[in-house]
């Protein structure tokens, strides 16, 4: 009798420990094939021509969302911690022009620093990262140490860093930059760098006890507290890294473009939150992988792709995207409520 309940008993387990082997990213990358199949049927119905087998087209769409993948990743151990950070794109403008500065040629009629042109290309590389992870820092301190909301803290680092960068220059864009410098941004480097950061930053949040801090604290923060961990050092860590890799961002996208310019940037925050939402990534804190992330941002980068190439105006773009992204947290929500049950 016994034999016969354990046997019933395995037979009910044995389905959902099947499918929570499943990995969580397996439906976020069918949704991804599904847009991509979409634009393909719509194209060759509306257009004429196909999306998906179209090799220009699909590298140009890796390049674009290369850079939002790079702050996304930060933007993720960010929103695990039960945080937010609306300060990205704004570093990413303030950190191009910072590390575009003392990458100009000596060749170029109007350098910032004359005496700072032609430098090795790890100098303006090393700048942009340096001005990213200060401008994360302070974040961090602000958050953890006055308790601030992460809300009110990013959204001040937001228009001080975008003021930072209009004021840095006068609002003149900074040009005439160095080959050893722009390389980082031509070809297929900004998407090794991309794909760097998101293996780099997957096996930390999945092996490491730096990983293991972070979702402890997005999950319950008093037993996180409780149970040894230093929260404020943590946040502050964390905070700090989500700034290094904005300003990794924001070297990139000047190394792309071959000038820097007050306005870069804009918006890229809420393309990363959308990218990391998208891939999973609950703003309840606590859940959410890099993984993920990647598929997210690679759904957005179709998504907009596509509406180009569908010739799609882009304040329809935009309104589309929002309703994405509302939906993408309706679904998290729904998801919280589901677990919560269980």
């Amino acid at each position: 009798m016994s034999t016969d309940a354990a046997a019933k008993g395995n037979l009910k387990v044995t389905p959902a420990r099947r499918r929570r082997r499943m990995p969580p990213e397996a439906n976020i990358f069918l949704v991804l094939i599904a847009i991509a199949l979409v634009y393909e049927l719509l194209g060759w119905i509306f257009v004429g021509q196909s999306f998906l087998f179209n090799q220009q087209r699909l590298t140009i769409m890796i390049l674009q969302v290369s850079v939002i993948g790079i702050i996304a990743v930060g933007v993720t151990q960010v929103i695990i911690t039960g945080g937010i950070d609306l300060s990205s794109g704004s570093v990413v403008g303030m950190t191009a022009m910072l590390s575009a500065s003392v990458a100009q040629s000596s060749t170029w009629p109007r350098a910032l620093y004359p005496s700072l042109t032609d430098m090795p290309f790890f100098v303006p590389i090393g700048v942009g990262i340096i001005a990213g992870l200060l401008a994360g820092f302070i974040n961090g301190q602000l958050i953890a140490r006055t308790k601030i909301p992460p809300f009110i803290a990013t959204l001040g680092m937001m228009v001080t860093a975008r003021g930072i960068s209009k004021w840095y220059t006068k609002g003149q864009p900074v040009s005439g930059l160095t080959e050893n410098f722009t390389f980082i941004g031509t070809g297929i480097w900004p998407v090794v760098v991309f794909l760097a950061v998101a293996i780099i930053f997957h096996i930390a949040l999945r092996y490491t006890r730096y990983g293991k801090f972070t979702y402890a604290i997005g999950a319950n923060v008093q037993a996180a507290r409780v149970s040894g961990i230093n929260i404020e050092a943590h946040l502050v860590k964390v905070y700090a890294i989500a700034g290094m890799l904005a300003g990794l961002a924001g070297v990139v996208t000047a190394a792309r473009a071959q000038t820097a310019q007050a306005g870069m940037g804009v918006m890229y925050e809420l393309d990363a939150i959308a990218a990391a939402v998208i891939g999973g990534t609950s703003l309840a804190g606590g859940a959410g992988r890099i993984t993920g992330t990647v598929i997210g941002t690679v759904i957005l980068g179709v998504m907009t792709s596509g509406f180009t190439f569908l010739r799609v105006d882009a304040y329809y773009q935009e309104i589309v995207k929002g309703m994405i992204i509302v939906a993408a947290v309706v679904t998290d929500v729904y998801r919280q409520k589901k677990r919560a049950k269980v």
